[in-house]
């Protein structure tokens, strides 16, 4: 029977392939004016402080690009999406403006920059007396730097920056910047052969290739080319004071180059040959290697073939992560497997990490062996001790210890030993400064550190400072956020343990920066940013509770239009995103904080609200259970957990339980197919960019990582492409028709459209030009909207 099933569900996807699907352009439309007016408000600038947390700058950003400047030329190769006439990975948004505001004398300089500017990349120096930024003109990318107190603005470089891999890097001096050119006399693209040479190859045998559905991947000899050519880089070192570039080295396809902190060598990750055509770049043939400062090769540190054979959740065999250590001039520390890479075999341990000195002509000395994965280390200020983390993918916890590296002979001590998804007990992240060389080390005051958290609880979140001591492990609560505002620490304020920044928004008020005095309890504002959408100001929003059947606690957050009035029945829109957890007590747990101000931004659902619905937003979706076989009752969670949401509407008198509609994006639009297929319990659905035919994705998708051909029931029942024939609701599919996200490629919308109208089911499938996982372009978005829109005024609120 089982056979029979598997046997059915392929020939079915065959017969499918075939059935024709009438389509036809149409413009772009326009949603209600309302809705344009707010979709085009402009951007709350973002900010970033300076390391010593004396200058802010404040970075304004442009709102959407044109469907014109999405169309423009790129090419999909090597996992990447590159724009040849800037050689850079495509930028779909934009900074156009710069200001920095002084710490101490709230002076507040606006960057003198060019008209329509645009730039990307800003960081600012380790001593922070300096800011640099990548400029986007006609023909290429520069390299500009600001001086942060006279706010005087300057390009370092013509347009010859490579910003395809790798990036600038600030040298530990702050003098100097380590930058990717375009090689000199590269000349112009290499053009694609009219004629074929002859067929496209691959070849498979010899060792297990389990990898992910990746798009955009090398597909032939003449991509690899392509490749060669844009990705291929010069390294120079720039100084900022003159503009002044020294080659270092040959050119190469480097995807990451940094500085020692004594500015000795210089930490080099290089793309080789062969390329995959399985992986994106990340993925190819690399080597780790250690250069001097004008580019001569000092040390080979590993030479990698690609991760094509890395196991299911494993990790690549050799060294990984590496780094260079802090405090030390020259030292490089580095992660690697004692189990291949392989979570399946038992073994005592299964990471461990090494470090090798300057000159690097010795062999590796072993500092710490981990029982599970590596999963990072952050350094104190005094050399040689950190925290060192490892984590145990099947039991999702993560356990940390105090360790000392400059001491072999101390035993780690264990500070925490928690479950990932455990947000009640989290006890927050250590809190962390810049040394003058850039690198972050944990604060730290005697035998106290700072852990800065969400605060989770019952109540939502309320995020705290606390300090605990290393000693004895006593924890102490600084400050923590009260209603009704959520607030958050940044970061202390110029070093100081009396003063600290935080973001502090409410339901009605967007976030800005304060500086909170320990000392009077007085709040001081830094920025001033105002409500992108004040005409939303009177919308209602709540968080509310209900049980599924199981008794399981779930929640959301419940938006009512402005004007609402208690005891109508509205049409009602449940948007989510399914997740699995181990255990009921942590599914239950309350996410988020009720209290944070509503961005209405793109295309999201909340709109939805403007037009007369009531919105739950964030709908938990929990499916629980053992890891490894959660996803074997995803349909009946899904539904159970749908069923306790409209109840509990319908208990309130907010939600008329026959025009309820349900959506969803990415897997959020997988469970909305689901639920269309497997209940009745919905008007109508919208699917925004999903994947429905599991089939398609069979070494593992989401948290599941066993094979289709370990797990074919679950991979079938789950597929709501193989249940078209019981979607008898409306559903609207939209998808980008460049989407770049692994899995979720525009045949799997293509594919169960068809199905659905060779089952003659009520559907329309709208496939946005040249957009990617998530619509960007202004057009696109308001165009997305309108068909939302349309959709669930048709089939839930004006539902007969």
């Amino acid at each position: 029977m089982k056979k029979t099933a598997v046997r059915l569900a392929v020939l079915c996807a065959a017969f499918l392939a075939f059935v024709p699907i009438v389509s036809a352009q149409e413009p772009y439309k326009l949603p209600p004016k309302e809705v344009v007016d707010i979709v085009d408000a402009p951007p709350t600038p973002t900010v970033l402080m300076s390391p010593a947390g004396d200058v802010m700058a404040l970075v304004e950003s442009e709102s959407m690009p044109s469907i014109a400047y999405l169309s423009e030329p790129i090419l999909r190769i090597a996992g990447m999406r590159i724009t040849p006439s800037f050689n850079s990975r495509q930028v779909l948004s934009f900074s156009t403006g710069l200001s920095l505001k002084d710490m101490k004398t709230g002076l507040v300089r606006k960057v003198t920059l060019p008209e329509s500017v645009k730039f990307t990349s800003l960081s600012f120096s380790p001593d922070g007396q300096a800011v640099a930024f990548l400029r986007y003109v006609a023909g290429g990318v520069e390299l500009w730097a600001v001086d942060a107190k006279t706010g005087q603005a300057k390009a370092l470089t013509p347009a010859v920056v490579n910003a395809l891999l790798g990036g600038i890097e600030w040298v530990p001096d702050s003098r100097r910047l380590v930058v990717p050119l375009v090689p000199e006399g590269r000349g112009p693209a290499p053009a694609a052969p009219r004629v074929p040479v002859g067929p496209e190859i691959q070849v498979s045998g010899g060792e297990e290739t389990k990898v992910a559905t990746y798009q955009d991947l090398l597909k032939n000899a003449f991509d690899e080319v392509l490749f060669d050519y844009y990705a291929t880089s010069q390294t120079a070192i720039v100084d900022v004071a003159t503009g002044a570039a020294r080659k270092v080295g040959k050119p190469g396809i480097f995807d990451s180059i940094s500085v020692s902190p004594a500015t000795d060598y210089l930490l080099v990750e290089r793309i080789k040959r062969p390329y995959s055509y399985a992986l994106p770049a990340s993925g190819f043939s690399h080597s780790i290697e250690v250069w001097d400062m004008d580019g001569g090769l000092v040390k080979v540190l590993a030479d990698l073939p690609p991760d094509e054979n890395v196991p299911i959740n494993g990790v690549p065999k050799g060294p990984r992560g590496v780094n260079w250590m802090t405090h030390k001039p020259a030292t490089l520390i580095w992660t690697e497997a004692l189990d291949e890479g392989d979570p399946k075999k038992t073994v005592p341990f299964r990471d461990h990490y090494l470090v090798l000195d300057a000159p690097f002509a010795g062999e590796s000395k072993e500092v710490l062996k981990l029982k599970e994965r590596a999963a990072g280390i952050s350094y104190f200020a005094a050399p040689g001790k950190a925290l060192a983390s490892q984590s145990e993918w099947k039991r999702r916890r993560r356990t940390t210890f105090l360790v000392d590296f400059a001491n072999s002979a101390a035993e780690p001590v264990k500070i925490w030993d928690l479950s990932t998804q455990d947000r009640y007990n989290d006890p927050g992240r250590p809190v962390t400064a810049s040394l003058k060389t850039g690198e972050r080390v944990i604060v730290q005051d005697k035998d106290w550190i700072y852990l800065a958290g969400s605060g989770s609880s019952p109540k939502g979140d309320h995020p705290f400072l606390d300090r605990m001591n290393l000693k004895t492990m006593k924890v102490e609560r600084l400050w923590q956020c009260q209603d009704p505002a959520y607030e958050s620490f940044v970061e202390f304020a110029g070093g100081s343990r009396s003063k600290i920044i935080t973001s502090r928004e409410t339901k009605t008020d967007p976030p800005n920066y304060y500086l909170y005095d320990f000392k009077t309890k007085k709040r001081t504002a830094l920025t001033d940013f105002k409500d992108p959408a004040p005409q939303l100001t009177g919308i209602r929003k709540e968080r509310i509770t209900f049980k599924r059947a199981d008794g399981l606690e779930l929640g959301g957050t419940l938006y009512l239009p402005p004007g609402y009035t208690p005891g109508t029945r509205l049409p009602v829109v449940v948007w989510a995103y399914p997740r699995e957890y181990d255990t009921a007590a942590v599914a239950g747990q309350v996410r988020g904080s009720v209290n944070r101000f509503s961005f209405f931004r793109g295309t999201s659902q909340l709109f939805f609200v403007t037009q007369g619905y009531a919105v739950l937003d964030n709908a938990e979706m929990p499916v629980v259970g053992d890891r490894q076989t959660v996803n074997d009752t995803f349909v009946q969670q899904i539904v159970s957990n749908a069923e306790a949401a409209i109840r509990k509407l319908d208990e309130m008198g907010v939600g008329d339980p026959k025009r309820v509609g349900v959506g969803g994006h990415s897997y959020g639009a997988f469970m909305t197919a689901n639920l269309l297929a497997h209940c009745d319990l919905f008007a109508a659905g919208i699917a925004r960019s999903g994947a429905y035919n599991r089939t398609l994705t069979p070494f593992g998708f989401q948290s599941e990582r066993r094979t289709l051909w370990e797990a074919p029931e679950t991979y079938i029942k789950m597929s709501p492409f193989m249940h078209a024939n019981k979607i008898n609701e409306p559903i609207l599919l939209i998808h980008g028709m460049a989407d770049n996200n692994s899995g979720t490629f525009p045949i799997q919308s293509e594919r169960l459209f068809a199905a659905l109208k060779g089952f003659k089911g009520t559907s329309r499938f709208v496939f946005m030009p040249y957009e990617s996982h998530r619509y960007s372009a202004r057009e696109s978005v308001l165009h997305v909207l309108a068909e939302m829109f349309e959709w669930f005024d048709l089939y839930v609120k004006n539902k007969k």
